[in-house]
This record gives C-alpha cells, structure tokens and sequence, in this order.
C-alpha cells in the first residue's frame, strides 16, 4: 500500500529542505548556520528533520526506507554541526583571575585582583547563608548559557536522541563543555599534574598549591561543576534515560579525577611533622564539601567521584593520626646528646610545645574527630625505654587531650634523660626545672590548650619543676651552707669556752672558696624567665644571706683581732646579696665579685 499523496508531497517538501543545507553538497550551506539566521527558518528546518523521522516509521518500500535514511543522515549530520556550533558560540570559560579575599589570609594571592561573576558568585555563596539547594545553602548555579540557546540545543538534542544518535550528541556536548571546564580550571590555577608530580614537589611549594587547591575546590564543586549539571538537566532532562547524567559525567568526570587526584597525592605522601596542619586543612576543606559532592554527583554513573572524595577524605584522616603518632615518635627518640649551654630551654621543648600549642588552637575539631582514643585503663606503651602513663586516670579527657598530654609526657623523659649529659648535678636540676617551667608556662598561654590538658594535669608539671628547684638547692647551697655551722668551732665542747680561730679561717676560706666557685659558675648559667629567675634568686637569698650574716655577726670578731682580717672575711652581707643577682644571667662574673676576692 502506498502513502497518501500528501505524504509524499510532505515527504520531499521536507527532503528538499534537508537536501538545500547539505553542507556537503553545497558551499553556501558550508558557510551559513541554520541556527545562526532567523527563527522561520530554523522552525522549517526542524519541521522538515521531523516529517522525515515520520515518514521514516510509515515507509514500506525500500526505496522510500533509503530516500528516508540518507535524508535523516544528512540532516543528523547538520545538526551535529549546528549543535557544536551552538555550543562554542556560547560558551564562555567562567572568569576567575582574582580569587582573592583579602579578609581570608587562606585566600591571598598575588594575582591582580579583577572582580568577575565567578569572585562575586563565591562571594555571594560564602557571605549569604538565606537561600538553599536542595538540601545545602553552599551551592550556587551560574546559568551558563542564554535560554534562547538552550532552547535550541534541547530542540536539536531531542531529534538527534529520537533519531538515535544519542552518542554523537553526548560526545559533542562533552567535548565542547569538557574544552570550557578545562578553561576554567587554568583560570583557578588547577595544573593538570600526576599524583607522582605532585608528590616530587617541595613542601613549600605545596602548601601555596594547597591554599589554592581548597580555594578551587570549592569553587569547582559548589559553582563549576553544579552549574554544569544544571545546564545539563536544561539541554537533556526527559529526553532519554539518564541523559542527562551521561552528558554531565561525560563532560566533567576527567576533571574532577583531576581535581580530586591533588587531594589524593598529599594524603598519601611523605608523613612529616610540618604537613600536618595542612592536612587538616584539605581534610576540613573537603569533610565541608561532602555533602555538596553527594548531591552534585548523585547520579549512578558519577559514583566514582563519590566514591573517591570519601576515600580522599578517609586518607587524610589516617595522615593525620599517623603524623600526630610519628611525632610523638619523634619526640620520645629525638636523639640529641650535646647538652645546651647553661641548662637553659632545650630546642626541643620549645618546638614541641609550640607544635602541640598549634594543634591545639589551630583545627581542634577537627582533630577530634579524627584522632582515636586509647581504651581506658590501658598504658600507652610496654616499652621499658618508654614512660608509662595510665588513662584509667584521664577518663574524663578527650582523645586529643589524651594526645597532648602524652606528648609532654614523653618530652618530659627525653628531657630527663638528657639533664643525665650535665657533669654538674645542679645545672642537670636547672635544665629540668628550666625545660618543665617552660612547658608549664606554654600550656598556661594558651586558653585552647590549658582547657583540654586541664588544671589537674598542669598542678603536676608545677609541681615537677618547683621539685627541680628544691632538687637545685639543695645540691648546691647545702654545701655552701654547711661551711657556716657552728659545729666544730668551739673549744672544750662549750660554746663560753671559746673558739677555735685556726677552725674559723679554714671554716671561712671554704665558704668563700665554695661561694666564688658557685658564682663564677652559676653566673653563667641561665634562667631565661624573668619571674622564674627571680623567684628563685629570692628563695636562695632567704637561706644564705641571713645564715651568713648571722654567721658573720657570731665570728667577725675572732678574725679582725687576728693577723690579715681580710684574706678571711672577704664579703660583707650586702656584697653576697649583690652577687646573688648575677646568677642565671648567663654571662660571666660580675666585677664586684671579681674585684673582691682577687
């Protein structure tokens, strides 16, 4: 049976049309875009694509099956053209050139500072908490394109889908959209580089790339990316299964692998100390996106992006408790023997305690979500080169506080095992009572770190470092003092028999001897804290000065009505007082001392 004549008429009417915008078969074709003229034409144009996809289903001889084909390929193949060329007409790469907020130091830059749409969307997104997506007020669309253009394209991509070209059209959309993805990825600093480039990289170089990347990463996914999806719900949504998730994972899958894959390389990288706050930094970054990252690729071809984005994260957290443990390491091992001059604060101390002061204050959430902590009760370690330390007192504490607390705990036994390198018994008591003091104060100058060790713990390291000072003095003025009893000095076993002035010199010869050494020594050694050094100046004062001048008051006279007074009673009160202040300073005898016992 044939068709109805006004079906073949309709049928090369439509041909006819199809056959004019043959770009193959005509230079003035070749040069024109059907979508680029008016709307008549571009109307009679797809009128005529959907008369031959209707004759199509109603021929029945071979010959009209082949007219009917080779014109739906002809007109499939303009389309392809005409859809590219729409595509590339209008888009443009968003303008990113000055991601810079100034009131944001993670944000600085030194790219010129020029606003564009993309800076003042984020701006928008990060300052503007009353509107929501679904189920997220982070993410903003940008309409990508006119809707004068997407009504074009969606009219094309149906009659390509329906003619079943879904493939040429995917792959056309996703090339041109992929090109201006790219484009925008170069704007936001993005570099195209292997996990291996990025993990040869020095460290330094890295944590600007880092600030940049979280930046970006934002951008990418609240922004870029979503608005993607948007304009590939407009184009293709109802057109077919899934359409538009195959359009969208087409364009935006290599880019995001990109993306993500920086994020990768640092939690898989080199574990060291000083990588650890910039891990917790792309950990805090990417945990505040998850949620954006579930709903923008929520779809069942873009799973994997899911997928590594939770497995990013869970890396950085393992980085992150396997930094924090090697430090602790690190800490407990550090080998150094050379005692510091002057028993003063060891460097260690002061990088320890800075460290665990910045962990404290800088991601302290964080930080508790992702450090474990240890089952109660149990000691941290069966090592007999390590100190042990029972949680079953601690329960109260936090997995972090936990942390830190062993950290000082473990610093605190390197420090006594190197106060063992000091020949000198007294400064081994300084250096511990310095190193303690400082922790003590370290923990003190912190709001954040003092709440989680708490005041319990910080009334023990008090304790241990006024127990260095007592440990100090009375290694080194029990002596001292010992020269002024009154034991020895009295003949006959009375005290109205008299004294034995050949017992007195020698009693005041080994005072002045012990004194001046103790001096010249301890003038040398250092107290960096002023109030410490104070504190403990007074508290030898308030044993050797009154000692001596009660001392001086009892015997003076037995000397000064003998020969040479002055080779034995070489210092009056005052000048100990005075010499006293030239202990802890860290530099050499002062003159007065010097003067009086030459």
């Amino acid at each position: 049976m044939e068709p109805p004549e006004n079906d073949i008429v309709a049928f090369e009417s439509a041909e006819k049309i199809i056959l004019r915008w043959d770009s193959t078969a005509s230079e003035d074709a070749r040069e024109k875009m059907i979508f680029a003229g008016d709307r008549h034409e571009i109307d009679r144009y797809l009128q005529a694509v959907d008369e031959i996809q209707r004759s199509m289903e109603f021929a029945t001889l071979s010959d009209d099956q082949n007219k009917a084909n080779s014109a739906i390929q002809i007109a499939m193949a303009r389309l392809e053209d005409e859809f590219r060329n729409i595509l590339i007409a209008h888009t443009t790469p968003m303008e990113a050139e000055s991601l810079t907020d100034t009131s944001n130091e993670d944000y600085h830059d030194n790219n010129s500072e020029v606003d564009s749409p993309l800076t003042k969307e984020l701006e928008h997104q990060e300052s503007n908490s009353s509107g929501s997506y679904r189920s997220t007020n982070s993410i903003r669309e940008i309409d990508l394109m006119p809707s004068d253009a997407i009504y074009d394209l969606r009219c094309i991509a149906e009659r390509m889908i329906s003619a079943g070209y879904l493939r040429e059209c995917i792959q056309v959309y996703g090339s041109v959209r992929k090109s201006a993805v790219d484009s925008s990825f170069r704007k936001l600093g993005i570099e195209k580089l292997s996990i291996g480039d990025i993990q040869r990289l020095e460290w330094e170089t890295l944590e600007t790339k880092i600030r940049r990347w979280i930046r970006a990463a934002k951008v990418c996914v609240r922004i870029l990316f979503a608005s993607e999806k948007k304009l590939c719900e407009q184009i293709f949504e109802g057109l077919g299964t899934a359409t538009d998730d195959a359009c969208f994972t087409e364009t935006i899958k290599g880019p995001a692998i990109q993306l993500f894959n920086f994020a990768e390389a640092i939690s898989i990288s080199r574990r060291s100390p000083e990588k650890l706050f910039k891990i917790l930094d792309l950990h805090d970054a990417l945990s505040d996106l998850l949620l954006d990252i579930e709903i923008v690729f929520d779809s069942k071809s873009s799973e994997s992006i899911r997928v590594q984005a939770v497995e990013i994260l869970s890396r950085l957290a393992e980085a992150a408790r396997g930094i924090l443990s090697e430090f602790e390491n690190a800490v407990l091992r550090e080998p150094s023997k050379v005692p510091v001059p002057g028993g003063t604060i060891h460097p260690l101390t002061r990088y320890v305690m800075n460290y665990i002061s910045l962990i404290s204050d800088y991601k302290q959430t964080m930080l508790e979500l992702i450090v474990s902590k240890p089952s109660t009760g149990s000691r941290y370690s069966s090592d007999p080169n390590t100190p042990d330390m029972d949680f079953g007192e601690l329960e109260s504490q936090t997995p972090l506080a936990l942390h830190l607390i062993w950290i000082t705990v473990i610093l605190q036994f390197n420090l006594e095992g190197k106060s063992k390198f000091y020949k000198d018994t007294s400064l081994a008591h300084l250096f511990v009572m310095n190193n303690v003091h400082y922790i003590v104060e370290k923990i003190k100058g912190s709001p954040e770190l003092r709440e989680m060790i708490g005041d319990d713990y910080l009334k023990k390291l008090t304790g241990k470092f006024r127990q260095a000072a007592i440990n100090y003095q009375r290694s080194t003025w029990v002596r001292v003092l010992y020269c002024l009893r009154d034991e020895g000095l009295h003949v006959k076993g009375s005290f109205s028999s008299g004294v034995s002035k050949s017992a007195l010199r020698e009693r005041f010869k080994a005072f002045n001897a012990m004194f001046e050494e103790v001096h010249r020594t301890q003038s040398t050694w250092l107290i960096p804290d002023t109030q410490l050094r104070e504190e403990l100046r007074i508290s030898i004062s308030e044993k050797l000065i009154p000692a001596y001048r009660s001392f001086l008051g009892r015997f003076r006279s037995h000397i000064e009505s003998g020969r040479h007074p002055e080779n034995y009673i070489k210092y009056s009160g005052e000048d100990i007082e005075t010499a006293v202040l030239d202990f802890f300073e860290g530099y050499q005898v002062s003159q007065h001392i010097r003067r009086r016992s030459q």
